[in-house]
């Protein structure tokens, strides 16, 4: 990415922050090309395949040419896969339950979800892992088994507050508490930094929030109150994500690199 030239003070932090926001769009690759082959399969005449089928099949092929390009490895693609299954089992429950529906017909469809819908969770899967490769994440007192604790309740949590008590706060403090202190690191630009691992699942929370407003403005999928006409989706989707990616994080750093001198990074690190 050619940068423009600026001068003053401000130079390098306004570079930095350029270069971020570049490898943060390359690391959203898989996820970008989805939801664009989404919106454009609205735009398709009558075909004799369903959307939700023909997205599918577009979908094994996002995931192979990215493995046979070298942008996302076998374990990459083996993270993405299981991101894939989870997202299937969390969309079988809760379209049974009625939280949101594929109003649109499709033969690789089972109770009511299209297969395609498991790809919208890989995508997030893709997203972390390239973030991985790209911003050379480390991480700095990070406790493996605790967190992957409190990631399963909380993805259990998302199907079991139908019939017991949400306990999404209990699990959100506990979240908090366990990673309390851990790191995440990355790179940017040469310049070696950090951020709390809980702002880091904040901020990206907040940006699966506007990116699923996007998917079902698209028409990915449908909520209730969007039955007549596309509506936002509600602020409370923001603080679901930020917990669920959690999730998605505990299968990434399966096997991952642990930074172990904290020492070493720029002065101007985020604490």
């Amino acid at each position: 990415m050619i940068l423009p030239t600026f001068t003053g003070p401000w130079t390098a932090p306004v570079r930095q922050l350029l270069d971020f926001a570049w490898t943060q769009t390359r690391a959203c690759a898989f996820a970008v090309a989805l939801l664009s082959g989404v919106a454009v399969s609205t735009l398709l005449p009558d075909l004799p395949v369903a959307r939700y089928d023909l997205l599918v099949v577009y979908g094994v092929l996002l995931t192979v040419v990215f493995w046979l390009r070298g942008w996302e490895n076998g374990r990459d693609v083996a993270v993405i896969t299981v991101c894939h299954v989870i997202g299937l089992a969390f969309e079988l429950v809760k379209v049974s339950l009625g939280s949101w529906s594929y109003p649109e017909p499709g033969v690789l469809k089972f109770a009511g979800v299209p297969l395609y819908g498991g790809f919208l969770y890989a995508a997030v899967g893709s997203y972390v892992c390239r973030a991985w490769h790209l911003f050379d994440l480390g991480l700095v007192r990070y406790r493996p088994r605790a967190t992957a604790v409190v990631a399963a309740g909380i993805y259990v949590n998302f199907f079991s507050h139908h019939w017991l008590p949400d306990a999404r706060w209990v699990l959100a403090a506990l979240l908090v508490a366990v990673t309390a202190g851990t790191s995440v690191c990355f790179t940017v630009r040469g310049v070696r930094r950090r951020m709390p691992l809980a702002l880091s699942f904040v901020l990206i929370g907040f940006f699966l929030w506007v990116a699923e407003n996007l998917a079902t403005l698209v028409g990915a999928w449908r909520y209730p109150y969007q039955e007549h006409g596309w509506e936002p989706v509600g602020v409370e989707k923001f603080g679901a994500w930020a917990l669920l990616i959690s999730v998605t994080f505990v299968l990434a750093a399966v096997g991952r690199v642990v930074d172990r001198a904290p020492s070493t990074y720029h002065p101007m690190d985020a604490n």
